[in-house]
């Protein structure tokens, strides 16, 4: 950290985030945490009762990255697809209560809007259920956020693709943002989910865990040396800039083309995991945020290292705030 990022040189960076401007494409979800206690086991199956206490309706996916953007004071813009129901108008009305444009939000009237309901006792998650649809988007919805990218690619410093594998992100709409932003230097950062990275083909920067980054490359981390050789694979076979490999425990590892010394290890700065739900959101939105207000990849790896510290010591899908990234700075 030190030999990357002084604390003055990062305090610079953050300065410019309210005059920086990100675009979140992605999968646009909603996080449903009920919590509890259980106190006995059901007489008619073995299983937990569970007493609710309270729930909470919380930004996920695509759109806890544009959340915790928007926290740390950067202007920013949203495209998804959400369906017509309650969940989705909630939605937008969160989005608008943040005064977010939400022009590059289509509605897809046969599409439930993507909600996923975490059942938690005692700081446990007991289940988990999903209400979505995995199938691809219109090719008119592809063509309604293709346009609104478009429209704003002049004043964008950089893109995010938060790719879910829940239909959004497409080989289309892929097609038609790398056609969009080719040839006018915005830095396109995606977060994969899907086992083809064929599909991310020539973007900048792709932000996999360890898993991913294994599984892409048909390799798995077993010595010390594996995650230098996964990272120096995906460069070549994908053609990507750089690629950021987020490890847990283990911290973050960053690769660039274009960098003699391979790569440079980030330790993972986290105090007390209690959770990491949407870790990769925080890393991912940071990133895009001090690449965008002028950080090199180092940089902004190692701010976003210190982001992911922060928010794994929250339970359930959060964001961090200014003055938590400056107070631990």
């Amino acid at each position: 950290m030190k030999k990357v990022l002084s604390k003055k040189r990062a305090l610079e960076i953050i300065k410019n985030f309210p005059r920086s401007k990100v675009l979140v494409v992605g999968d646009i979800m909603v996080d449903h945490f009920i919590w509890g206690k259980v106190a006995r086991i059901s007489p008619e199956a073995p299983v937990p009762v569970v007493e609710i206490q309270s729930d909470s309706l919380l930004l996920g996916g695509c759109a806890n990255v544009l959340n915790n953007i928007f926290f740390l004071g950067g202007k920013v813009y949203g495209a998804g697809v959400i369906g017509a129901d309650d969940m989705g108008k909630r939605l937008l009305l969160e989005f608008r209560n943040r005064q977010i444009n939400v022009d590059g939000i289509v509605v897809e009237a046969d599409r439930p809007t993507t909600l996923k309901t975490r059942i938690v006792a005692h700081g446990q998650q007991v289940v988990r259920f999903d209400q979505e649809s995995r199938q691809p988007i219109r090719p008119s919805s592809v063509e309604k956020i293709t346009k609104y990218i478009k429209k704003l690619r002049n004043d964008l410093g950089a893109v995010v693709i938060s790719d879910y594998n829940k239909g959004v992100v497409t080989r289309q709409l892929l097609d038609c943002i790398r056609r969009v932003t080719s040839g006018k230097g915005i830095p396109v950062c995606v977060d994969p989910k899907q086992n083809d990275f064929f599909l991310y083909k020539g973007f900048d920067i792709i932000t996999p865990n360890h898993l991913e980054a294994g599984r892409a490359a048909g390799m798995d981390i077993i010595g010390g040396n594996d995650i230098v050789q996964i990272g120096k694979t995906l460069l070549k076979k994908f053609d990507f800039k750089a690629l950021l490999v987020t490890r847990g425990e283990e911290g973050m590892n960053l690769f660039e083309s274009n960098d003699k010394t391979i790569h440079t290890a980030f330790p993972a700065e986290a105090r007390e995991v209690f959770d990491v739900t949407g870790a990769g959101d925080t890393v991912i939105g940071v990133l895009a945020l001090c690449v965008a207000s002028g950080a090199t990849l180092k940089e902004a790896a190692a701010l976003a290292n210190v982001a992911a510290g922060i928010v794994v010591g929250k339970v359930g899908t959060a964001t961090i705030s200014l003055d938590e990234l400056k107070g631990v700075l």
